[in-house]
């Protein structure tokens, strides 16, 4: 790695190739403000990077500091290796990656007008106008003005005006929401991890008795509200298992370390501490880093790890027994 000290930019482009860049990539005057940044591998950025555009074209690739882009940042499809971004990113116009073969990592949050992402992971949300994710893993919600495309994706939760669902998807929250009716290909499935002991997951034991995800279905999960004022009327489709969830919570189910697996790993590049959850089968404690975490996620989306469904039924007379 060559490290980047006194350098002079090109005024409309800058080529990065096996460079470390010990600080910012900021514009100084007014004609810099249209620079187009092309990182070509191997190579680490520590501070933040604006761009009129940005292009990673190859991995390993690292910045650590928060990218905004006028126009786009652009993932190349061909890209291989790590690709990373530790703070948030945004950009005026869009986000693209369609990169099959690369490690494809936020540690934040993502803004933008338009996402598109392939087999990515994002420790934070996603807000945007319209959003595509393929194969993708979002800690946080995925929220659009106007559209949200998820194939085969684990989410936190979603909010938009239109949603189209595609293969498997999973919440790891109990609801979501949409203002028009969710629009499924043929064979979809969209289970909720809510009740999942995904603790007992992480560690490689036995989960708990009465756990697991909850197949949702679109038309009996569905609550709609509508919310009115002096001049407008607005419908909200609502798709939620949290009456479910309630119940379990007053069954007393022990805590799946469900919201602590979560939120620790929301707190993205923040996490330099290693916790643990406990001891494996073998007595053998289990840390948990952000890269097993990431792993631990990509596992149940590929289905290396089964999460066995369970049917959310309960006996109102265990509730009862509870309060006397």
């Amino acid at each position: 790695m060559t490290e980047l000290n006194e350098i002079r930019f090109n005024e409309s482009n800058i080529q990065l190739k096996g460079n470390l860049v010990k600080g910012s990539i900021l514009p100084e005057r007014a004609i810099e403000l249209d620079r187009t940044i092309t990182i070509q591998g191997d190579t680490v950025i520590e501070g933040a990077v604006y761009a009129y555009k940005l292009e990673v074209q190859q991995g390993d690739s690292e910045i650590r500091g928060a990218v905004f882009t006028q126009v786009e940042l652009y993932v190349n499809s061909e890209a291989k290796g790590n690709i990373t971004f530790k703070k948030s990113v945004a950009s005026a116009n869009s986000i693209v990656s369609r990169a099959l073969g690369c490690n494809l990592t936020f540690y934040s949050d993502i803004n933008a007008k338009s996402v598109t992402l392939y087999n990515a992971f994002v420790a934070g949300s996603i807000y945007a106008d319209e959003v595509i994710l393929q194969n993708c893993v979002v800690i946080g919600g995925v929220f659009a003005t106007q559209s949200i495309d998820l194939t085969n994706s684990i989410i936190g939760t979603f909010n938009s005006q239109s949603v189209k669902l595609a293969q498997q998807i999973w919440l790891l929250l109990p609801s979501a929401f949409s203002i028009e009716k969710i629009v499924t290909i043929p064979g979809t499935q969209m289970y909720n991890l809510s009740l999942a002991d995904m603790g007992s997951l992480y560690k490689g034991t036995t989960p708990a008795l009465n756990s697991g995800k909850i197949e949702m279905n679109l038309d009996t999960d569905e609550v709609k509200t509508t919310l009115t004022n002096e001049e407008v009327q607005k419908t909200i489709r609502s798709y939620t298992v949290v009456g479910k969830v309630l119940a379990a919570d007053l069954l007393d189910f022990d805590k799946f370390q469900n919201h602590f697996l979560l939120s620790a790993t929301s707190l993205g590049s923040q996490l330099y501490k290693s916790y643990h959850l406990g001891v494996d089968d073998n007595g053998q404690p289990v840390s948990m880093t952000f890269d097993k975490v990431k792993a631990f996620f990509f596992k149940i989306l590929r289905g290396t790890i089964n999460v066995a469904e369970i049917d959310g039924k309960f006996n109102i007379s265990d509730i009862v027994a509870n309060f006397n």
